[in-house]
């Protein structure tokens, strides 16, 4: 029982029991020398203890941890009396829960007083608030994804690193990760598959840190590791715990039935080299990890690329400004068919010049373009630009070519391109045929299927597509087969290498075998020497892009270009004629003489060689029909000349005249291809003309097959082209019939529902029609369908005539109310249509 001087009254005490219910709250009254604790009816609920437990000493409650039994009791006898005084605290339940309590006390008579220690106090469960709380704490350190500690986190870890350092002469770096599949993942899969990923990167890198590294989650696909250690430690120790770190990342990583290889970049910075305070180092590292590629996925802060950053952001305050100045220009660069020599296209290029007369490099602002989306706009300003130029060429009489216009992804993305190129043709007059596209494979990357829709309905209109840098990006081979292409053109990285670079010149005849069996044509860009133009056309290329033609020009010069018919020399075009061309090989002079001497006669262009390379080094630059090689040279020996020949140039004819015999050597180099023929020195003079002769007219027959078979391909791939043109336009007019038709239909069931009857007449004068109402009224007297009107209905369409198509008729001895109607169409006359009404009731 409470004391009788704190006994509440039975209403007070069941409202004290509601109220401390709907608080989750008890409370209890201490008093006496022994500071006894009374607990509420509330509290008794609160602990899950029974109504009857009684009072306990304030040191000794059961239901208090002794850690904090003894604060509490130590708070309560040195309270002052009448000031209140809070705590929070653990209490234990009966079921062996712990509950977090605010304990908030009043003492009314201290332990010196007269009367003994009296006060009471109210415990509030605040479990679940705490619970919030500690919740709310670990959300803001920590990524709720991975658990990882966040950026809030990591800044105050190394604002404690800077700290330290002062005193234990101690720096430490930053390793900025990014992982840029994370975000493909969620882009392409869904948050499931870029959180799975980002879970088990998460933990590799706690795995993967020391005891004085800590790691952390900056956002969704980029970690930050920090690494403590000396202030003189060297960068190569550094750049191997990086380098140890991405190998740990990269390893497969298994989402349900596939392996995800997720490829890392990262950027490093340390303290104190690369920024006084913890923040301005993360920053260093994360814009050095801009810095860092496939190749060399690990970059170290520089000042550089603090400098290059702010250009970056000064650039694209300008670039935003450049398109309503009018800052952008376009030039041209020729496209020239391998075949006739002629241009037959060219590409447009997007140029910045400054008011000030400077200009901005395409690879400077370019990408800063696609980041910020401003490609969009800019690139429906070069489809403008380009239609109007198109017209005005056409309008100063310039001879007519396709102008190529490259798409960024970023205008499929943000834009509509079909509805650009439209109104821009509309809006200029120009038309379909003097416009081409050209987008990289990475535009196919993001809803495919919808590009490729966009791109078969503009292919059909007209507009030639074409495929940029191809071998550079991600597109398959599946995928390549089902767009509409009628142009490959391939990536300048290849074409550079080819006359030099086996390997090369075999990736761009492979592309360009591909590229004719899907019936698409070639075109390389990036030609700047003879040598790789030489090498092209007799890979079967159908056309080049490039300076040795020449440059991007303006307007201006191109009109001048085309006026003038500007071409390849008659030489290097597809329909030139040449001598025959024989390479003689010989380290020793005499005996390159004596051939000299040998096939003057004979006619042939003759080139010397003394070695290997320098013979590679013809080739490269002249085009050869025959070699002739000897077997021992210093430096090269014939046969591995000859399989580096065969390799770049393998139509040439290729063969050895030694006097020193390798047999095993020169076997395997005939059976490789590489040698067709084996001659030994001395030799017959007149055997060796026949056997160089012969090896002439069978180089002759592959010349002759090849260019048939070049040019069935060139007629195939037209062919193709107009096919897949026909099929669309087929397509679009197949929809517009099924409109027509439908809505024909429709009509025709109106017409039978109507209850006048309606007859058609074809301007052959046949009856054509009759719905069902006139067959209904005049089964006799109309004539059969497929023949002339009967009399009667020959002489009521006679009247209407007469009467300017409407009027009284009679019928089958009824009056009629007339309408008849001359039916025009767009280009044809399409006959008569008679409606006939009863004119009074008992007619019907």
């Amino acid at each position: 029982m409470l004391p009788n001087a704190l006994a509440p009254t039975e209403p007070l005490a069941e409202m004290l029991r509601q109220c401390e219910s709907l608080c989750q709250a008890g409370s209890f009254v201490v008093s006496g020398p022994d500071w006894l604790v009374q607990p509420s009816a509330g509290l008794l609920t609160l602990l899950g203890l029974p109504a009857d437990s009684p009072a306990q000493a304030l040191a000794a409650l059961a239901w208090v941890p002794e850690p904090e039994r003894k604060l509490l009791a130590h708070l309560w006898r040195h309270a002052q009396a009448g000031t209140v005084f809070d705590l929070r605290h653990t209490v234990l339940t009966a079921d062996g829960r712990r509950l977090q309590v605010l304990h908030r006390g009043l003492l009314r008579h201290a332990a010196t007083e007269p009367q003994g220690p009296s006060g009471f106090a109210v415990l509030h469960d605040v479990t679940a608030q705490r619970e919030a709380e500690e919740r709310l704490h670990a959300l803001s350190h920590a990524n709720e994804t991975t658990g990882l500690p966040n950026r809030a986190w990591l800044l105050q870890k190394l604002d404690m690193a800077v700290n330290a350092s002062g005193w234990d002469q101690r720096g430490f770096s930053v390793l900025s990760v990014e992982v840029p599949r994370i975000a493909e993942l969620a882009s392409s899969m869904g948050f499931g598959a870029a959180d799975a990923l980002a879970g088990a990167l998460a933990a590799r890198l706690r795995a993967f840190r020391s005891r004085d590294e800590f790691v952390a989650q900056m956002g969704s696909s980029e970690f930050a590791l920090v690494i403590r250690h000396p202030s003189g430690l060297v960068r190569a120790d550094i750049e191997a715990r990086a380098r140890a770190l991405i190998d740990a990342l990269q390893q497969p990583v298994r989402l349900g039935r596939v392996d995800v290889h997720p490829h890392c970049r990262v950027g490093v910075a340390a303290y104190p080299d690369d920024g006084p305070a913890g923040p301005r180092v993360l920053e260093a590292a994360q814009a050095a990890r801009a810095d860092a590629g496939t190749a060399t996925p690990i970059a170290f802060h520089t000042l550089d690329a603090d400098e290059r950053n702010l250009r970056a952001l000064a650039l694209e305050n300008e670039l935003r400004q450049a398109l309503e100045h009018g800052e952008f220009r376009l030039h041209y660069q020729p496209q020239v068919s391998l075949q006739g020599g002629e241009i037959y296209g060219v590409e447009a290029l997007l140029r910045w010049f400054r008011a000030d007369g400077s200009s901005v490099a395409p690879g400077d602002f370019l990408p800063v373009a696609e980041r910020t989306g401003l490609v969009a706009a800019i690139g429906d300003w070069v489809i403008r630009e380009a239609s109007q130029q198109a017209v005005a060429w056409r309008r100063a009489g310039v001879p007519a070519t396709r102008i190529a216009i490259n798409l960024s992804p970023v205008q499929f993305q943000v834009g509509d391109v079909a509805r650009s190129l439209r109104s821009a043709l509309d809006d200029s007059g120009a038309q379909a045929s003097d416009l081409g596209l050209e987008l990289t494979e990475s535009a196919l990357l993001h809803d495919g299927d919808r590009v490729a829709a966009t791109l078969g309905a503009l292919q059909a209109s007209g507009l030639e597509i074409s495929l940029d840098d191809f071998g550079t990006g991600f597109s398959s081979l599946s995928r390549l087969r089902q767009l509409p292409i009628d142009v490959l053109k391939i990536d300048r990285s290849f074409v550079q290498d080819i006359t030099t670079s086996a390997e090369a010149a075999s990736v761009v005849r492979s592309i360009i075998n591909l590229a004719h069996g899907l019936k698409v044509r070639v075109l390389a860009e990036g030609v700047e020497t003879e040598a790789q133009l030489r090498l092209l056309a007799s890979a079967g290329c159908d056309a080049i892009q490039g300076y040795f033609f020449s440059p991007p020009v303006d307007a201006d010069t191109l009109a001048t270009m085309l006026r003038t018919r500007r071409q390849l020399p008659a030489e290097l075009a597809g329909s030139r004629t040449r001598s025959r061309t024989l390479l003689l090989v010989d380290d020793e002079e005499n005996i390159l003489s004596s051939l000299r001497r040998l096939f003057r006669r004979d006619g042939y262009k003759l080139l010397t060689a003394t070695s290997g390379e320098q013979a590679l080094a013809l080739l490269a630059t002249t085009e050869v029909d025959v070699i002739v090689s000897d077997q021992r040279m210093p430096g090269m020996a014939g046969v591995d000349f000859l399989r580096r020949a065969k390799e770049l140039w393998p139509d040439t004819i290729r063969m050895t005249l030694s006097g020193f015999t390798d047999l095993q050597t020169i076997i395997d180099a005939v059976n490789e291809g590489a040698v067709f023929k084996f001659l030994t020195k001395p030799w017959d003079d007149d055997r060796l003309r026949e056997h160089v002769a012969q090896a002439f007219r069978q180089k002759e027959l592959a010349d002759e097959n090849r260019r048939l078979t070049q040019a069935l391909a060139r007629a195939s791939i037209e062919q193709a082209s107009l096919n897949r043109r026909m099929s669309s336009l087929l397509a679009q007019q197949r929809e517009q019939a099924e409109l027509v038709e439908a809505g024909a239909g429709g009509v025709r069931d109106l017409l039978e529902l109507m209850p006048a009857a309606v007859l058609g007449i074809d301007p052959e004068g046949t009856l054509a029609y009759l719905n069902e109402r006139a067959s209904e009224l005049f089964p006799q007297a109309l004539g059969s369908l497929g023949q002339p009107p009967a009399a009667e209905l020959a002489t009521v369409l006679n009247q209407l005539r007469t009467a300017q198509a409407t009027g009284l008729v009679t019928l089958g001895d009824q009056q009629w109310r007339g309408w008849l109607r001359h039916i025009d169409g767009a280009e044809f006359n399409r006959g008569d249509l008679l409606v006939l009404l009863p004119c009074c009731k008992d007619a019907a």
